[in-house]
């Protein structure tokens, strides 16, 4: 008999994700080869996601909400010191060590966003949407903190990788998989019950408007 399936990822964290995954890489390509206007969209396009991830956070399924996963991080310690033993069931949702990387990916991100919006370059003729509302040396100091803060994206995704192919060969465990279906054994966990993880409609759409309502403030405000 197959072992039963649960979901612990629903698709919009899914999606999100692996957006992320790709906008990402393409920002930097775009800013190196100077192709600004695509550069431009990219970047509103994560502030979009970024956006909805965070509105998702607040009011969305049981594995995508922040409250639930800064409860965990008082069983950081403990878990950390146990990480290099292999683990006979998963975590259901981001284990605690999960949970910080989580945030401060989300705040790289942010700040990488934000600093891009007030950005100015150094002729002035390449300006994020709400450059207008600050000087120009303040542009510029926002330019350079957009640059130094990419160097800290690059180290937090270059950790996140390690730590994949840590919980592969050190942990057995595939992280990877679940973020690209959704769902895993009901055997890789210990509890008799687990949070369901199912959308609601309301907020899905609550979440989606405020995206949405963001990015065309930022659109029209600039």
């Amino acid at each position: 008999m197959a072992a039963e399936r649960i979901v612990i990822w629903d698709w919009t964290v899914r999606l999100v994700h692996w957006l992320m995954v790709l906008i990402v890489p393409l920002l930097w390509w775009t800013a190196e080869e100077g192709w600004m206007d695509w550069h431009r969209r990219l970047g509103l396009t994560l502030f979009a996601l970024i956006a909805f991830r965070l509105f998702w956070g607040v009011v969305g399924t049981w594995s995508a909400r922040f409250f639930p996963m800064l409860k965990q991080l008082g069983s950081a310690p403990a878990y950390a010191r146990s990480m290099f033993k292999r683990k006979e069931h998963a975590w259901f949702g981001h284990s605690p060590v999960g949970v910080l990387a989580v945030c401060a990916m989300l705040l790289a991100l942010s700040t990488q966003i934000g600093t891009g919006l007030f950005a100015v370059d150094v002729d002035g003729l390449e300006s994020g949407p709400l450059s207008r509302f600050v000087s120009f040396d303040a542009g510029r100091q926002f330019a350079e903190i957009h640059e130094i803060n990419f160097n800290i994206v690059v180290a937090l995704i270059a950790l996140h990788l390690i730590a994949i192919a840590f919980y592969v060969f050190v942990q057995r465990d595939n992280l990877v998989a679940p973020m690209l279906t959704g769902r895993r054994t009901r055997d890789d966990f210990t509890a008799d019950a687990l949070p369901e993880v199912r959308i609601r409609l309301v907020p899905l759409v609550v979440s989606a408007s405020l995206a949405a309502a963001a990015l065309y403030a930022v659109l029209n405000i600039g």
